[in-house]
């Protein structure tokens, strides 16, 4: 039996879970995905697009949380506290114990993370939470 102190995972500890409205649009329900939401959707970065209502995060924008599932009511459930992994957007730079924002993947998808651009006063000021983990590019770790 392997040790489990071996085993480094912060998935959802000190996790905090909202429900917010979708935005229709980046978000969409399907009843035919475990989830209620496309695998592509799921587990991805969501960024406020209105009030009490979420899309996916785009370049640049305030991260909100992790998607986690939509209902046929077209609310979605956000862990919006705690320690979250999303993936890194396109060639993003993750750096150990810096702030995050929205990026874009491949082929412009929407709903992925990069470090706060320190350059830019807009970005620190977006930036939240801190990466503690970026081993994983696909599963970030980010204490929000």
């Amino acid at each position: 039996m392997p040790n489990p102190r071996n085993l480094v995972d912060f998935e959802g500890i000190h996790g905090a879970y909202s429900t917010y409205k979708t935005d229709g649009v980046t978000i969409v329900y399907d009843a035919t995905q475990p989830g209620g939401a496309a695998a592509a959707t799921l587990g991805k970065a969501v960024s406020l697009s209105a009030a009490g209502t979420v899309q996916l995060a785009s370049d640049g924008e305030a991260i909100v949380g992790k998607l986690l599932k939509v209902e046929a009511d077209n609310k979605a459930t956000v862990q919006d506290a705690g320690f979250v992994s999303l993936p890194a957007g396109n060639a993003a730079s993750v750096t150990l114990g810096l702030k995050v924002v929205g990026a874009l993947g491949a082929a412009a998808a929407k709903g992925y993370i990069r470090e706060v651009a320190s350059a830019t006063a807009a970005e620190i000021n977006k930036g939240r939470g801190q990466i503690v983990d970026a081993s994983v590019t696909t599963a970030v770790y980010v204490r929000l």
